[in-house]
């Protein structure tokens, strides 16, 4: 990284914040002036696909625009990320997904401090989860190693998508699930049912890490050559 690690989580913390605050916000504001549930989706769905584009085009050359626990995990697993760095990320992550959450109620004059009360358990939920990072891990992954230059639309249209074809509307982040128990409004998630997507979510991420490390692997295995006394 060109940028020191002061940076970094800086720009982890910022990204975070504001892909919360626009999540939870234009989840505020679609409620608002919608009574259809679907259309209510869509006016979040939208925005939080275009922020983004936007976070991840002028952050990630700061600090490769994690944003999320799930994708430090990945990195660190694949040791592109010193350790110290990744728990120092996750930790801005999840304090930015706060902060953004409370961002998002005071522009909305909302109480700053709240507990969600929407149930978002289940199998069906759990498995949603695990599929949304599965595809986003796998999105990442690919994407960085076919087309780097497309990563922000790509991650942006992959989160548009999944909002739609997941039952759980597509967390697919720790920091983000977390920080979205503290918000009793569209976006929000009860307290009690975060653990189950955390596990689902760092399940999904670890098994398209793998996936993708099989699946793009070199196709021609190297193999130390044999060397014949003499002919040295």
């Amino acid at each position: 990284m060109a940028f020191d690690l002061k940076r970094r989580l800086a720009a982890e913390g910022l990204g975070t914040a504001t892909l919360v605050a626009t999540v939870v916000g234009s989840g505020i504001m679609a409620d608002r002036l919608s009574g259809d549930v679907a259309v209510s989706l869509l006016g979040n769905t939208i925005p939080t696909g275009a922020i983004l584009v936007v976070l991840i085009s002028i952050l990630g050359p700061i600090s490769g625009a994690h944003f999320n626990p799930a994708v430090t995990l990945v990195f660190a697993a694949k040791r592109e990320i010193e350790p110290f760095a990744a728990s120092l990320y996750l930790l801005a992550q999840i304090a930015g997904g706060i902060a953004g959450t409370l961002i998002a109620h005071a522009m909305f004059e909302l109480p700053l401090f709240q507990v969600s009360e929407t149930v978002r358990t289940g199998l069906g939920q759990w498995t949603a989860e695990a599929v949304a990072t599965f595809g986003l891990v796998l999105t990442i992954l690919a994407g960085l190693r076919f087309r780097a230059d497309a990563i922000p639309w790509l991650v942006g249209l992959y989160i548009t998508a999944a909002y739609w074809f997941t039952a759980s509307t597509s967390f697919a982040n720790p920091a983000v699930a977390v920080a979205r128990a503290f918000s009793n409004t569209f976006s929000g998630i009860r307290p009690t049912d975060v653990p189950g997507f955390i596990v689902a979510e760092v399940l999904g991420a670890l098994v398209a890490a793998a996936v993708v490390g099989w699946m793009l692997a070199d196709r021609n295995t190297v193999v130390s050559p044999i060397i014949v006394k003499g002919t040295e």
